[in-house]
């Protein structure tokens, strides 16, 4: 059985103020993300919530389905999606589609959305991962480069998956309610490696940061 997802009171409204301004959301289950990749022929994977439940498997409820691709392969993404769907891309809340009039992303560590239509709910969030000539780029750390393979694992379910400390990592910078909790879960499956790969990065990007005691 899922458990609720953990929001504060802050955080709902800030997801009632989104969906006002950009439309409504009615986000893929697993499920259907599989489906809709299907054929695609570039690697993706799993982040965020969806990521740590595949590694702790314990389920908990989502807002949406987040995945991640390298920056260098969003134009083969583009032209296996081709009229099927649109595609925006989003910084810094500044909404646009992503064409061939526009077909460069903004920034390449930016989101891509996805819908059938304008008169259509969201479908997808992806954001999107930098990459060095093909190899995945922490966003957070430029210098740390890795080949996809060596950033992700496959889980059982044939799905690939960003690495926990890593997912960790980005929610120490959020500090969410469902951020803890999520951490509480995954902490005590870390090896020894990814603990203090994790302790030391949290270090260097937040001193004194409160997680820093878990670890």
């Amino acid at each position: 059985m899922r458990e609720a997802l953990l929001q504060s009171d802050e955080e709902r409204a800030e997801t009632a103020y989104w969906e006002h301004l950009y439309g409504p959301w009615d986000p893929f289950d697993l499920d259907a993300g599989r489906a809709f990749f299907e054929g695609f022929d570039r690697p993706w994977w799993l982040v965020g919530g969806w990521a740590l439940e595949a590694f702790t498997d314990a389920p908990r409820e989502h807002e949406d389905l987040d995945v991640s691709m390298l920056a260098c392969d969003v134009p083969r993404f583009r032209e296996f999606i081709g009229d099927r769907w649109h595609l925006w891309t989003i910084t810094d809340g500044s909404l646009r589609p992503l064409t061939d009039r526009r077909p460069d992303l903004p920034e390449p560590d930016c989101q891509i959305w996805v819908r059938r239509d304008s008169t259509s709910p969201w479908r997808l969030d992806l954001p999107v991962t930098p990459d060095v000539e093909g190899r995945w780029r922490n966003k957070k750390f430029p210098e740390h480069v890795l080949d996809v393979e060596d950033a992700t694992w496959v889980g059982g379910n044939g799905l690939r998956a960003l690495n926990p400390e890593i997912v960790l990592l980005f929610k120490a910078r959020l500090d969410r309610l469902k951020d803890r909790r999520d951490r509480d879960r995954a902490l005590p499956l870390l090896n020894d490696r990814q603990r203090v790969w994790l302790r030391e990065s949290i270090d260097k990007l937040f001193p004194g940061h409160a997680w820093l005691e878990h670890l």
